[in-house]
């Protein structure tokens, strides 16, 4: 049956998933269906495992191998309904599909949340390798690209609101490609972290004693069947800091983007136009004001963190369990796909955005033009101390004051001002160009953003449209 996605109750699903090929790729490793069959893996490396260590025959892995490639979402939850225990109606419908003599070996020596919690470290293991990450890289080289176009193009820089000395935009956005760099890093490191477990009901091994001297290697085998580690100390769950740093590390990602966002939100503000969203023909930006372009796309990446950030007080909730393992996090650890969702919808959204954005270069000039006499305030402060004047701070406050009374610029003044001429007279061919060219006060704006670029392309293995 088709399905409908506006029967659906979360908006994940019926307005920020409404593209299929993403919605496709979400569910691979997100979706409940996809859950049951991770947690179907576990069961068959567990099997694996038993069959290496010759306690169950090639033919009982074979059997449990077809076994789970038929099993259904829709029939676990069935059984579910009867046995009211999720892990135990996964191990029921297995045993339904397998020979007497393959049935005792599914879930054997096991207690559910080997299964729940290594299914769950797989899974998100595998989602941040094959589609967070990709994901986040896309958007990392598209800023990239942004960056070293626009890394010469001259940007009045901003602080608590007020114009403040230049940068460039490259180097604008040179920031966001390292603290997304960044992040992109610690995802990769976090998710490679997670651990899972085959230690039984409270992760001393008791029941695995019962057949292996050393419990702990044939836990070691189940998990290296999933290209997993052991938790150096389970009880009867995985030690809860590995998804929490995990987790952690796609929130403070999320912030990221939604700091860019805010920049880039701002930046399309009427008065300062100096970035744009790509139109469509036919959008509509207000329902009464016909001419307005609004920075929805922006606007929703900040809404969508405002949603979900949040939600990492829920993980550091989830680390308390009472003594082996109480029961307050199997809710809440079901939304962590959500979480994930949510931060694909906002990275694919602004990938789409990035490709088209609009970079308004007459009004970056106009912008910077605004005040770049005043600019010369903070270089020829700072040259007049190097040669010592005594108050070079106080001197500078006075002429800016002095400047906007008289409407001329800091330069005229300075030629001016009889009292100055000792000092500026020694300030060398650079320190003047500065000084009758504002523009030119940007440090290493250029320089920096290609270095940046350039570090994170190497960490990262992103190759370079420009």
């Amino acid at each position: 049956m088709k399905r409908n996605i506006f029967e659906n109750i979360s908006p994940l699903d019926h307005r920020y998933s409404l593209r299929e090929n993403e919605f496709n790729d979400y569910s691979t490793y997100l979706s409940e269906k996809s859950k049951v069959k991770y947690q179907a893996q576990v069961e068959l490396a567990l099997v694996k495992a038993l069959a290496k260590r010759d306690m169950c025959s090639t033919t009982v892995v074979e059997e449990v191998e077809t076994a789970i490639e038929e099993l259904t979402t829709e029939e676990v939850y069935a059984e579910e309904k009867k046995t009211k225990h999720n892990i135990r109606a996964l191990v029921n419908s297995i045993q339904a599909k397998v020979s007497d003599e393959a049935k005792p070996f599914i879930h054997f020596t096991t207690t559910s949340f080997d299964i729940v919690d290594t299914a769950n470290s797989l899974r998100y293991k595998k989602a941040a390798e094959e589609l967070i990450l990709p994901t986040l890289k896309e958007l990392e080289k598209l800023l990239m690209n942004i960056a070293l176009r626009e890394k010469d193009t001259v940007q009045v820089g901003r602080t608590h609101g007020q114009h403040a000395v230049p940068v460039t935009f490259g180097f604008s956005i040179a920031e966001y490609v390292s603290r997304l760099g960044n992040r992109i890093q610690e995802i990769e490191a976090k998710s490679e972290q997670l651990k899972g477990k085959i230690a039984g009901a409270v992760g001393a091994y008791n029941a695995s004693h019962l057949f292996f001297e050393d419990p702990e290697s044939f836990e070691a085998d189940v998990l290296n069947e999933l290209d997993l580690e052991a938790s150096s100390h389970s009880t009867q769950i995985v030690e809860p800091e590995y998804m929490t740093d995990f987790v952690h590390s796609l929130v403070s990602t999320f912030g990221v983007i939604a700091n860019f966002s805010d920049d880039m939100r701002n930046l399309q503000r009427s008065e300062i136009a100096e970035v744009g969203e790509h139109f469509g023909e036919d959008q509509v930006g207000s329902s009464t004001m016909p001419h307005k372009r609004n920075p929805i796309n922006y606007e929703n990446v900040k809404s969508m963190w405002k949603e979900f950030m949040p939600r990492m007080m829920t993980l550091y909730q989830d680390q308390i369990s009472e003594h082996q393992r109480d029961l307050t996090n199997s809710a809440s650890s079901r939304f962590i796909p959500e979480l994930i969702v949510g931060l694909l919808a906002s990275v694919n959204r602004l990938i789409r955005v990035s490709k088209k954005l609009v970079v308004d270069h007459e009004n970056i000039q106009k912008n910077f033009d605004q005040n770049k006499e005043m600019i010369v305030a903070e270089p020829l402060y700072i040259l007049l101390a190097s040669y010592d004047h005594p108050d070079a701070h106080e001197a500078v406050r006075k002429l800016t004051l002095e400047a906007e009374e008289k409407d001329k610029t800091l330069r005229e003044l300075v030629v001016e001002k009889e009292e100055l001429k000792p000092y500026v007279e020694k300030f060398n061919d650079k320190q003047k160009k500065l000084l009758t060219n504002p523009a030119k006060y940007i440090g290493i704006a250029s320089e920096k953003t290609e270095k940046v670029v350039e570090k994170y392309a190497d960490e990262l293995d992103i190759e370079l449209s420009i």
